[in-house]
């Protein structure tokens, strides 16, 4: 392997051990790289801090417990703490399995028994360099994929991709949209997005939860009033509709309105005219509707729970969410979003997911959505006593004990047997048939009848 000497990071090889004449056989054996010293703990987390080192040699014998291993651990401990992907060779006495073992699980990258072989330290190390480099290409990698298709909202799933080519198509025009989706699939955010990309962005946005609040208040709350109207309207109040004047407002749970309100709600939307509880003076308002429910409002419209008028006034464009369950792929890289926030906000050291709370993410249907998801790594964050967030950290131990995600070579391989399987029972058995359909010949049906060991007989 070769490497490029700079100023730390990804070309940087940190050692820490306390015998000097050691560190300097080491520095000449590794010199292709920027080699970093440190003969303990104080000084070895002052140079990660200094230049986060891809890879740090680690002598679990430092003083002042020389003859032990509690000081290493110790170490090690920070080390992974402040540079989690740092990738950390620890050396051990030979046969000390014991120790060895318990280096593995705090997460160190692999292991080195002394007395000291260069050329196998060396074979280490340079796997350990390459396996940092992929990793940091992943994560590029995955940093592309996740620049927000829009400000705010990650996604890479086909179906939440396509959500937000009709936001951007949308948002420029003076459409009213209606948001449909379950609780917590992001409507709001949708609803954001919507009123950054549009001409009004610069002017107000005001949200109002149709469904939080009481409906002898929600009229009010939405028109305004004016002084003496109600008891305690002991001054006029513009409404929400009012203070959104040249901006959007955000409807959210609108199929919770009442029918009362339905009907004044669509009065304003035709001529854009407020009028105030407790006053006759209507004033005209200039104000983009944008609407959010996760109720069906076409089975209220039919149980005549939702005015059919109004529905085709605040629906010009419908644009519906789906459920985190149908995202492939966004719940894990949401995870490790809300993991990176969750820390920063917190001032907490940095964490990762381990793969089996990676696989169980997946797996895990998420009634809740994006806010159970959110909700639940924050706990898992606040209360992390290692520098990795388990499946059981997270409370899915359950399904963490399901199967492995699948390699690609598995899911091909499953593709494949399962449309062999289709095809002949479509074909009642015929193989000309099945071959056809399958768009192979026979003979090369045969073959991948056997390399599946799948028995004709079996497939009729």
């Amino acid at each position: 392997m070769t490497a490029q000497v700079g100023n730390g990071g990804v070309h940087s090889l940190l050692i820490v051990d306390d015998d000097e004449a050691l560190r300097s056989e080491l520095r000449q054996s590794f010199r292709r790289f920027q080699v970093l010293e440190a003969g303990d703990r104080a000084t070895a987390a002052a140079e990660i801090r200094r230049c986060e080192p891809a890879v740090v040699v680690l002598d679990l014998g430092l003083p002042p417990d020389a003859a032990g291993v509690d000081e290493g651990f110790a170490t090690l401990r920070e080390i992974l703490g402040l540079a989690p992907n740092a990738k950390v060779i620890v050396v051990t006495a030979n046969g000390d399995r014991v120790g060895t073992v318990q280096a593995i699980s705090m997460g160190a990258f692999d292991f080195f028994h002394k007395p000291m072989d260069i050329e196998l330290l060396t074979l280490l190390v340079n796997r350990a360099f390459r396996i940092h480099e992929l990793e940091e290409e992943n994560r590029v990698l995955l940093r592309s994929n996740q620049v927000p298709v829009l400000d705010g909202l990650l996604a890479r799933s086909d179906a939440m991709t396509k959500v937000c080519r009709v936001i951007e198509k949308v948002a420029p025009t003076a459409a009213t949209v209606l948001l449909l989706g379950e609780s917590g699939t992001g409507k709001e955010l949708l609803a954001h997005a919507l009123h950054r990309l549009s001409l009004r962005k610069h002017h107000p946005f005001i949200a109002i939860n149709c469904a939080a609040i009481p409906e002898s208040l929600l009229e009010s709350e939405l028109f305004g009033h004016e002084r003496g109207a109600f008891t305690g309207a002991i001054r006029s109040v513009p409404g929400k509709l009012e203070q959104a004047h040249t901006g959007t407002l955000f409807l959210d749970e609108i199929g919770d309105m009442s029918p009362a309100l339905q009907a004044k709600l669509l009065r304003f939307l035709q001529d854009r005219r407020v009028e105030r509880v407790g006053s006759r003076q209507s004033y005209a308002v200039d104000v983009r509707i944008v609407c959010a429910t996760n109720k069906d409002l076409d089975a209220g419209v039919k149980t005549g729970t939702f005015r059919e008028d109004l529905y085709f006034r605040i629906a010009e464009v419908t644009v519906r969410i789906p459920p985190l369950r149908e995202r492939i792929g966004d719940a894990v890289i949401l995870a490790h979003k809300f993991v990176q926030d969750c820390c920063q906000r917190h001032g907490t050291k940095p964490l990762s997911l381990t793969q089996d709370a990676i696989a169980a993410i997946d797996a895990h249907m998420w009634p809740g959505n994006v806010r159970e998801l959110e909700n639940r790594i924050n706990g898992a964050v606040v209360l992390a006593e290692e520098r990795q967030i388990s499946a059981a950290d997270i409370g899915l131990a359950g399904a963490a004990s399901g199967p492995a995600l699948p390699t690609l070579r598995d899911a091909r391989k499953g593709a494949e047997r399962g449309a062999i399987q289709r095809a002949m029972a479509a074909s009642n058995g015929n193989i000309s048939t099945a071959a056809e359909l399958l768009g192979v010949s026979r003979p090369t049906l045969y073959d991948l009848l056997g390399r599946h060991q799948l028995k004709r007989d079996d497939l009729n």
